[in-house]
């Protein structure tokens, strides 16, 4: 398959970076950050998720942040359920966000330790959440976490990682997140599995999002695109990571990632210095020295134009 001249990227920074920050960051200071990010150019930003307060506090004040957020009309706001009880809240707000994601970890240790359910258990639960976020005429997309590798089972098989994407899709899902959670993917391995899972589901939206954990993050994303993926997942500052195990450390950083495509004459829609001076300004939020390159470095010169 041709690479894409243009991908789409969502920020996940918001829910998925923010959720695993130890200090309470304060809500004027989230809406703040997210609304840099809209002006940056973000059409897809993932804002919030649905989870008990008591599980991840950090996210506690997410109705709030989706009522005070003010960013573009036709950015596209995303919630994270993690079952049913989640999806009961959010649809109370349910004008505030447009798209509705749900999960599943593809090795059944990853998924006991992350939601206490086995892997069956979940997929029931999701095959009837999809079914009632489309019903409410929002876009409904999965997430496969651990599809390249799980810390504690090793290898996981393709087949049962696609598997699962396929019940995604008859259950409505028309866009697919494959999660290098902990940050075990390498290149030839993604060359190999977006070649695989674009060719199985056709007319899905396949979603790629790396973990930079093991520094094989940019790398990967380019073995993506070469395969034809035309939609990613980062987060600024490279914020996120996964709780399960310690010492997985965060997404891809946004700002890297649309230097590389810049570079490479890829379009993104966004404004790279503008999504520098987000994350940048995250940086002073947090007090703490954040780990993308673009941060320090900037934007090369002739890639700083928006595209």
């Amino acid at each position: 398959m041709a690479r894409p001249q243009r991908v789409q990227i969502r920020e996940v920074g918001p829910r998925d970076g923010f959720q695993n920050e130890p200090e309470h960051i304060p809500t004027d200071d989230k809406v703040r950050l997210i609304n840099a990010l809209g002006r940056a150019g973000f059409t897809r930003i993932e804002v919030a998720s649905f989870v008990r307060p008591d599980v991840i506090p950090q996210l506690a004040d997410g109705v709030e942040v989706l009522g005070r957020i003010d960013v573009p009309d036709d950015t596209k706001l995303m919630v994270l359920v993690p079952n049913s009880k989640g999806l009961d809240n959010a649809l109370k707000v349910r004008d505030k966000f447009h798209e509705v994601a749900i999960f599943v970890s593809a090795s059944e240790t990853h998924n006991k330790k992350n939601v206490n359910r086995t892997v069956d258990e979940t997929m029931a639960d999701n095959d009837v959440m999809a079914k009632r976020i489309v019903a409410e005429g929002l876009d409904c997309a999965a997430v496969i976490a651990t599809s390249f590798g799980c810390p504690f089972e090793g290898k996981v098989d393709l087949g049962r990682v696609l598997d699962l994407a396929e019940r995604f899709a008859e259950a409505g899902v028309t866009e697919i997140g494959f999660g290098d959670t902990t940050g075990m993917c390498n290149p030839a391995y993604a060359s190999e599995f977006f070649a695989a899972a674009l060719d199985r589901l056709p007319g899905v939206e396949v979603t790629a999002h790396f973990h930079n954990t093991r520094g094989q993050g940019l790398a990967n994303a380019y073995a993506a695109l070469e395969a034809g993926c035309a939609s990613f997942e980062s987060s600024f500052g490279e914020l996120g990571g996964c709780p399960v195990p310690a010492g997985s450390t965060g997404n891809i950083a946004t700002e890297d990632l649309v230097s590389m495509f810049h570079e490479m004459g890829v379009e993104t829609g966004l404004d790279l210095p503008r999504v520098i001076e987000a994350a940048r300004e995250a940086q002073t939020v947090l007090g703490r020295k954040l780990t993308s390159h673009s941060i320090v470095a900037g934007p090369i010169e002739w890639a700083a134009s928006p595209r």
